[in-house]
C-alpha cells in the first residue's frame, strides 16, 4: 500500500491517494479484519474509514470498486424470514412473593403479561411504595 496522505491543506484537512485509499478499503472488506485496527496503522482516523466503506458499498457519488472484490467478503448477517409463526404467544407465569406465597397464573397471552406484571408489583407484599 502506497503512502496514504498525498497533501496537507492550510485548514488541516488532508487529501489521500486514490490507489491506496481504494487498497485499505479492500483490505478492510476480508472478513475478520480490524477496521479501527487497520485505520490507525494506516494513519487514518476510524470514523473516516467507515465512512469510505459506507460510500464504497452504497455508491454514492464515488467510484465504486469492482464487484470481485465485494464478492469476497461474505455477508455479515442472514436475512431471516418469518413464515408461518404463530401470532399467538403463550407463556406459563409462576410467582414467589416475598412473603413465601407462590401464585400460578397459568398460561397468558402476550398481551395479557404487562397486565399481570402490574397487579403484582402492586401487591401489598411486593415492597411497592404505590397504591
Amino acid at each position: 500500500m502506497g503512502e496514504m496522505v498525498v497533501k496537507h491543506l492550510r485548514d488541516g484537512r488532508r487529501r489521500f491517494d486514490a490507489q491506496a485509499k481504494r487498497e485499505l478499503i479492500e483490505a478492510c472488506l476480508q472478513p475478520g479484519v480490524s477496521v479501527a485496527g487497520l485505520a490507525l496503522a494506516h494513519g487514518v482516523n476510524a470514523n473516516l474509514l467507515r465512512k469510505w466503506i459506507s460510500r464504497h458499498q452504497h455508491g454514492s457519488g464515488h467510484r465504486r470498486l469492482t464487484s470481485a472484490v465485494v464478492a469476497k467478503a461474505p455477508a455479515a448477517f442472514i436475512p431471516v424470514v418469518a413464515s408461518g409463526v404463530a401470532e399467538r404467544i403463550e407463556c406459563r407465569l409462576r410467582a414467589t412473593l416475598r412473603n413465601g406465597v407462590e401464585v400460578d397464573f397459568g398460561v397468558a397471552g402476550k398481551d395479557e403479561l404487562p397486565t399481570l406484571l402490574q397487579l403484582l408489583d402492586r401487591l401489598p407484599c411486593s415492597g411497592s411504595k404505590r397504591g
